[in-house]
């Protein structure tokens, strides 16, 4: 039996019998707390999310980052990326309170861990039985499962292809004619 964890519902995902992780984590919160990152960083999003990335792939957990809305009018946003769900809140609301909707819904508290150091938010998890996590024990966690410390430059930027030109070039140089 499958149900969706989060997807319109906020019901626990079931895989034969055998439950799977999922992580609601305070996106800004955590970055925060993590070294090397910092929140005055245009890009420290994308940061975390290299780091999130990188601990999915070694424990399959599902992963839900909530992160506030930017300083400037943007409309929320919800995407979805290989079992990471990237939420930004709408403008004059917040992400803690967004995680607190969603904790309300959560029908199996043992499937479910929330990161974050935010009191109410912490307050609002151990109501519904949820286990609550740090954003410094979490964010441990993630240099623990990030080899070498923070994603390269060369591992954040997609793959480069040659040009067209640049293949005739290298064909030129390195054929037998």
């Amino acid at each position: 039996m499958s149900l969706a964890l989060w997807e319109g519902r906020g019901v626990a995902q079931h895989s034969g019998g055998r439950n799977r992780m999922h992580w609601l984590i305070d996106g800004h919160n955590l970055i925060g707390a993590m070294p090397g990152l910092s929140l005055s960083d245009v890009h420290d999003e994308d940061k975390l999310l290299e780091y999130l990335r990188r601990y999915r792939a070694r424990t399959g957990h599902r992963l839900t980052v909530i992160f506030d809305a930017g300083q400037a009018y943007q409309p929320a946003t919800t995407q979805k990326s290989g079992g990471i769900t990237v939420q930004f809140a709408p403008h004059g609301k917040t992400a803690d309170r967004l995680i607190m909707r969603r904790l309300r819904r959560v029908r199996n508290p043992q499937a479910v861990k929330v990161v974050t150091s935010d009191r109410q938010v912490q307050q609002s998890a151990r109501q519904q039985r949820v286990r609550v996590v740090s954003a410094q024990e979490f964010a441990a966690l993630l240099q623990e499962s990030s080899p070498g410390g923070a994603p390269s430059a060369a591992e954040s930027k997609p793959e480069r292809y040659p040009s067209e030109a640049e293949v005739e070039e290298w064909l030129d140089i390195f054929s037998d004619d």
